[in-house]
Formats: structure tokens, C-alpha cells, sequence
């Protein structure tokens, strides 16, 4: 068994290096806020009172999921938010923080609202899904 490399000089593949570890910054000294992760399901009629489809409470058949994060003494005008497929990055002059989603989201088509009097940020995310029993629309 030979494994064939293309430059016998690299030290690692870049299949091992982990996403989004471009934005790992561990001399960074800002603090990492708090947030909190939320998951949101489209749920009718059907769902609730005749049990028709197959949805479950799990966060397997949540399509959003929303990230809650405490930023207080913050501006709007001062967050700078940068979303991938996996990775969910957000500075601030007093916090930061790289966060490694769960599952992998339509980093194009997110939503982001400030509530001021809260000093909290919204993140609301639709989670991609390969299509599947539970996950058909």
C-alpha cells in the first residue's frame, strides 16, 4: 500500500486541517461573549394535531437555527459578522468570537438583527440538509 503525494515537502493533508481554523486567532486577548444556540422548526396543523408528518422535536428536523450573543456596551455600527458553511465569526473593539456551528447552514441567505435594549445580537441561519424522510421540502 503506497500513498502518493503531490509534494513530499507538506506535513499534513489539507483534508486534516479542520474548517475554519483560517480564523483560529489564540493571540487574540478580546474575550469570547456569551451566546446561545436555538433551533427553530416549521411546524403546522398537520404536525400538531393529526401527527402526519414524521417531526419530531429533535434538532434533526429544526430548518433555522438561531445564535443569541450577549454584546453588551456594543454599537451596531461596530460588530463586523462573517458567516461560512460551518464557521460563524463576529469581532467587536471588546469581543470575539469564532464559533464552529453544529451543522452546516446557507451562509448566503441568513438574517441578523441588534436588539439594542437586550444588547444582544440575532443570527438566524437556515440549516442545509441533504434531503431525507424527516427533511423532504
Amino acid at each position: 500500500f503506497q500513498v502518493k503525494s503531490e509534494n513530499r515537502k507538506t506535513i499534513w493533508n489539507t483534508e486534516e486541517v479542520p474548517e475554519g481554523s483560517e480564523f483560529d486567532d489564540t493571540w487574540d486577548p478580546r474575550e469570547q461573549p456569551e451566546y446561545q444556540i436555538l433551533f427553530k422548526q416549521c411546524v403546522g396543523t398537520e404536525d400538531v394535531f393529526f401527527g402526519m408528518s414524521r417531526k419530531d422535536p429533535s434538532t434533526a428536523c429544526c430548518e433555522d437555527m438561531v445564535i443569541k450573543i450577549k454584546l453588551p456596551e456594543t454599537k451596531y455600527s461596530d460588530i463586523t459578522l462573517d458567516i461560512q458553511d460551518k464557521v460563524l465569526d463576529l469581532r467587536t473593539p471588546k469581543k470575539k468570537l469564532l464559533l464552529h456551528l453544529p451543522y452546516r447552514v446557507d451562509s448566503k441567505n441568513g438574517k441578523a438583527r441588534f436588539l439594542s435594549e437586550e444588547e444582544t445580537l440575532e443570527v438566524t441561519l437556515r440549516v442545509s440538509r441533504k434531503f431525507d424522510f424527516i427533511n423532504f421540502f
